[in-house]
């Protein structure tokens, strides 16, 4: 007779999950594996609440798997390491994002771009290879390989840094790679929500023109004067988008809703690109006419490999980089869902995992 999920694994962990589609997120008892030879077992502090929490306890996008226990922008304390593990010791402060596993060993992973493997194990809703379910941070304890866990800088908030292992790589990663992070260039930023208002900061750190590009007036002041943006344009605004048409050498779109993309082409210099980070739960219309008229680029980018998400972990403490947050309970999470689905936060909630979970 198969194991139960709470007696599966040595180790007794306690979270919140999904049990099937309606995504009511309720109290779970679990087990997580004992701490291997290469492995980082650590205390949960902190848990990033991320937009596609909502799409998978939802199973919007189709392949989520129950019980489900969400979260993967995960910090918290080292309480044991395997023998074999070099990178932490007990008391370091650490963070797991999007994924805990990969094959190590095919061409994407030796480019340190695991998050492309074809072997991924996401860190919630996937498989281990024993076949065994992924739970996330939305409990107690966290068991992972030490090459999917990352160093938090000293004197860097746990609370607000949570938030970088997803939206912030989210972010960092296409503005890095596309090269738009060249100072003296212009980057729109489409959606000012959870990605929207990371990337804004980080594209002023690294001393571009920023345009945050967006349906709601009302965001404007929040954008010039609390994040620093140089412009603000109302996409729904012919006279302002036509007036910035041809100004922009990137764009990076974190909207996650169906949104027409001729006039966001149409702002782009020639040879510009858009980027798309935000996952539509439908396909966009492709306006081919708008890309051929100036070799723009339209591309995609989904989080980042393990090297990088360290290196925009440290760039971000630098220079003093982290997301907007409201601190919640956990047993506030299913209000905090569907205040989730109104876009009623600024901008990303976190749970107080360990002062509010109670077995």
């Amino acid at each position: 007779m198969a194991k139960s999920h709470e007696t599966e694994h040595p180790l007794k962990a306690f979270g919140w999950a999904a049990k099937d589609s309606s995504g009511v997120l309720a109290p779970f008892h679990f087990s997580r594996r004992a701490t291997g030879d290469d492995d980082v077992q650590f205390k949960v502090l902190y848990c990033g609440i991320c937009h596609s929490d909502l799409h998978f306890i939802k199973n919007e996008w189709g392949f989520s798997q129950y019980p489900l226990v969400p979260g993967h922008e995960i910090v918290g304390e080292v309480t044991e390491v395997g023998k074999k593990v070099e990178k932490f010791k007990v008391g370091d402060k650490v963070g797991v994002g999007c994924m805990v596993g990969s094959c190590r060993s095919c061409e994407r992973c030796d480019e340190h771009l695991e998050n492309y493997c074809a072997k991924i194990i996401p860190t919630y809703s996937g498989n281990y290879s024993d076949g065994s379910l992924t739970f996330g941070g939305y409990s107690d304890i966290m068991v992972a390989n030490e090459h999917f866990v990352v160093r938090i800088p000293e004197k860097m908030p746990l609370d607000s840094a949570a938030p970088l292992l997803c939206a912030g790589i989210t972010t960092y990663s296409p503005l890095r790679y596309f090269g738009l992070d060249k100072p003296g260039m212009h980057i729109g930023i489409v959606g000012l929500g959870g990605l929207g208002h990371v990337a804004v900061k980080f594209a002023k750190a690294f001393g571009v023109k920023v345009t945050v590009i967006s349906t709601s007036p009302s965001k404007k002041e929040e954008a010039l004067t609390h994040l620093g943006a140089d412009s603000f344009l109302i996409s729904k605004d012919e006279a302002q988008m036509q007036a910035a048409m041809g100004t922009m050498d990137g764009i990076l779109d974190t909207v996650s809703a169906i949104h027409p993309l001729a006039p966001l082409l149409g702002l782009l210099k020639h040879h510009g690109k858009l980027i798309m980070v935000g996952a539509p739960d439908r396909p966009l219309e492709l306006p081919v006419f708008s890309l051929m008229s100036g070799r723009k680029m339209m591309a995609g980018s989904g989080i980042g490999g393990m090297k990088e998400t360290q290196e925009m972990i440290d760039f971000a403490a630098k220079h003093n980089i982290k997301a907007d947050i409201e601190v919640i309970p956990i047993d506030y999470v299913n209000t905090a869902m569907e205040r989730l689905i109104k876009n009623d936060i600024k901008y990303r909630f976190v749970i107080d995992v360990a002062n509010s979970i109670k077995h």
